[in-house]
């Protein structure tokens, strides 16, 4: 049997359609052959008609396998991209995702417009947060995560890309010291009563960076108050829509004297932004 390259990514998409809807199954089959098998666009219009090789369509059968059993991609291939940086992702963080890139900006562009100069990564996961901003300022970063597997994956990740950061194993906020200036988290946010009206996916991702008590606001709700408690300047969490409201009103009760939320390209609540 012979088949393209084009024709096997043709037929990837195909068989990705089944449960994914066709023009997200067609962009995905695009990126497994951009970073799976080093076949970006271009070079799919140039040689799409040369031959597959067995080993590239064994090895593609075996990705298909795992992708329709729900793992997601980024855990096959091991990386995410974000912030035009690959990131190492493994079943101990969160697959990074492109709505925690304007909680970045919004951490970036208050820290500066306060004039901060140090930030701490609360729940870092893979690092993402931290690595960037320690990439793209000159802020003194730290990051903090639960998880001794989360954090492993972090400091690969901020070694690889020449990130410096100070890691600590711990709670929230408890191991990093003062004083505080910057508190940014994307902390777990999803209501456990959502849990059956998730994607399969998410049944991969480690259960205690998604789901938070409280209807999903125990996490944040604790970082706001330990953040003011320990006089920091300013505070930026990625949120769950819905949940703005509340988690205002529980910010100015802890002393917080501006609280705000910023919406995403969808128009849905996603960033908190506590300061004063």
């Amino acid at each position: 049997m012979t088949i393209t390259f084009s024709e096997l990514r043709l037929d990837l998409a195909s068989a990705l359609a089944h449960f994914l809807d066709p023009e997200e199954a067609s962009a995905e089959s695009l990126r497994w052959f951009e970073d799976g098998l080093e076949w970006n666009r271009a070079k799919l219009a140039s040689r799409g008609d040369e031959v597959a090789t067995a080993e590239v369509r064994y090895q593609v059968g075996q990705w298909l396998r795992r992708r329709r059993q729900g793992e997601p991609w980024a855990y096959i291939i091991g990386f995410e991209r974000f912030r035009g940086h690959r990131f190492e992702v493994t079943e101990d963080t969160l697959i990074p995702r492109p709505e925690t890139e304007l909680t970045l900006e919004t951490a970036l562009e208050i820290g500066r417009y306060l004039g901060l100069r140090k930030a701490c990564d609360i729940g870092t996961g893979s690092g993402i947060l931290g690595i960037c901003m320690a990439l793209e300022t000159d802020w003194a970063v730290s990051a903090s995560d639960i998880s001794e597997g989360a954090l492993k994956v972090a400091r690969r990740n901020a070694e690889k890309l020449g990130a410096r950061i100070n890691f600590s194993q711990g709670d929230l906020l408890t191991p990093i010291s003062d004083p505080l200036e910057l508190v940014v988290s994307n902390p777990p946010y999803v209501d456990p009563a959502d849990a059956s009206t998730l994607q399969r996916e998410l049944s991969f991702e480690p259960q205690q960076a998604l789901f938070a008590d409280d209807q999903g606001l125990a996490l944040s709700t604790r970082i706001l108050r330990q953040a003011a408690e320990h006089r920091a300047h300013a505070v930026v969490l990625e949120i769950g829509a819905g949940q703005s409201a509340e988690l205002i009103e529980r910010a100015k009760a802890f002393g917080w004297k501006q609280a705000r939320a910023r919406q995403d390209w969808a128009g849905h609540d996603r960033i908190l932004i506590a300061s004063g």
